[in-house]
């Protein structure tokens, strides 16, 4: 009988608060792993440790899933099909989405196990619902280019592709290029193309705010290494 992979939801923000934001039965699902694959050791251990003070770190198997080589696809596979429950997690949010270990759950699907997707924050959505943009038809596109005169051409092309298909677009940068990311699209955008600017979503310094481009532009945040996630919404042309 092949074994189960739980997709396990980690906070957003180091914050201890945020942990009020993962479900308790969370906890439960943790004690059925035998074995961890997770994108970071360090901040996985730290994390379970906070919601199952009684773990013992060295009782379980565990491998960091940074790159997903074929030598950690042959041991998730191997423990898999020996029938062994395995936790999943990211470095933050959940698992599977925007993350190196949908991989695993791709070859999880392939060979029949079953999957067990746990409720947690997701940024994505968290900022979605606070926007007021458009949560019927909406994509999310990943890291812009670095480069700002490649990252321009893509916030044009997002500022069209949102108009068109009367959708929002959601978007994420490295946190210390978010102040060069925000200017480039106050710059980029016309004025009246909506941005929600989202940092630190379930810690105490929280903000999701939503405004036009142009009155971004007469204030512009300092978001410097902050955590954050971006939505932009043309509206429907």
């Amino acid at each position: 009988m092949k074994g189960k992979v739980y997709l396990i939801p980690c906070v957003l923000h180091e914050d201890e608060n945020a942990l009020n934001a993962i479900p308790t039965y969370v906890t439960d699902a943790v004690k059925q792993c035998s074995s961890f694959f997770v994108e970071n050791e360090k901040t996985a251990r730290r994390f379970i440790k906070k919601i199952y003070k009684n773990f013992v770190v060295d009782d379980h198997f565990w491998m960091a899933i940074q790159k997903v080589e074929k030598e950690t696809v042959n041991e998730f596979v191997r423990r898999l099909s020996n029938g062994e429950t395995i936790g999943i997690l990211s470095e933050a949010g959940c698992p599977g989405v925007a993350d190196p270990g949908q991989i695993l759950v791709a070859k999880a699907q392939e060979i029949g196990a079953q999957v067990m997707p746990l409720v947690g924050p997701n940024s994505m959505l968290l900022a979605l619902m606070a926007s007021g943009m458009n949560g019927q038809q909406f994509e999310f596109t990943g890291y812009l280019p670095i480069e700002s005169n490649a990252r321009k051409k893509a916030i044009r092309e997002m500022e069209e592709r949102s108009g068109n298909k009367n959708a929002t677009i959601i978007f994420i940068e490295t946190p210390y290029r978010n102040n060069a990311l925000v200017n480039d699209i106050v710059q980029t955008c016309k004025a009246s193309v909506k941005l929600c600017i989202a940092v630190d979503i379930t810690a105490p310094t929280e903000s999701i705010r939503t405004k036009t481009t142009g009155e971004w532009k007469k204030n512009l945040p300092d978001i410097h290494k902050r955590p954050a996630i971006f939505l932009l919404y043309a509206g429907a042309h």
